[in-house]
């Protein structure tokens, strides 16, 4: 059993040259605005408002960091890590201009942040098949390195009947199903983060 513990959140940055380095591995988490990163984030680390969630989207303007341990029990290993809560995107009520330097911003993270180990790209099960998801997909098959992992995290999945489930589980086959309201999925999460930052 994986679990995490002791997170706390470290700094916000507004661009890549303004990031600390870390030395640490780094998770990164990428999704569309409102499609509950923060709420994940809390639910791994087991702690309500870590990460702040709002209805508004595109509340978070910031790349925000938060150092997390990850105890594996079975070993009495302790590892650091950190946390990588980036801004949504497609659904901010922002301007074009602010949006255009969120893209640029994000482009310049993802490609020249060394310590990313392991990308989650968060995906919405109710609207598993938008647009703006493919093309996050196909931008991050541009420069992923060997070293690194995409996670495809399906969130809000209690919001599915066993239907919805499985027609997911059929397109994707290394789906992660998850529900930050109700717990579900949260367990396979963290040990997938873990095997991709440690394995």
């Amino acid at each position: 059993m994986i679990n995490i513990i002791n997170a706390k959140f470290i700094t916000s940055s507004q661009n890549l040259s303004q990031c600390p380095d870390f030395g640490l591995s780094e998770v990164a988490f990428l999704g569309r605005s409102n499609v509950g990163k923060s709420s994940l984030i809390n639910a791994l680390c087991n702690q309500h408002g870590l990460a702040k969630s709002s209805s508004t989207p595109g509340k978070t303007q910031l790349i925000n960091f938060f150092s997390a341990e990850f105890i594996d029990d079975e070993k009495e290993e302790r590892s650091q890590a950190v946390f990588v809560d980036l801004p949504g995107f497609g659904y901010a009520k922002v301007s074009k201009t602010i949006q255009q330097q969120w893209r640029k911003n994000l482009s310049e993270f993802l490609r020249g942040r060394i310590h990313i180990r392991a990308f989650l790209h968060l995906i919405d099960s109710r609207h598993d098949s938008l647009e703006n998801d493919e093309n996050l997909s196909e931008f991050m098959a541009e420069f992923i390195r060997a070293d690194q992992k995409i996670l495809r995290i399906y969130t809000k999945a209690d919001k599915l009947n066993q239907s919805g489930k499985a027609k997911i589980k059929a397109k994707d086959k290394n789906a992660i199903l998850v529900s930050a309201a109700k717990k579900t999925g949260i367990n396979e999460l963290k040990e997938q983060i873990f095997n991709a930052l440690y394995s």
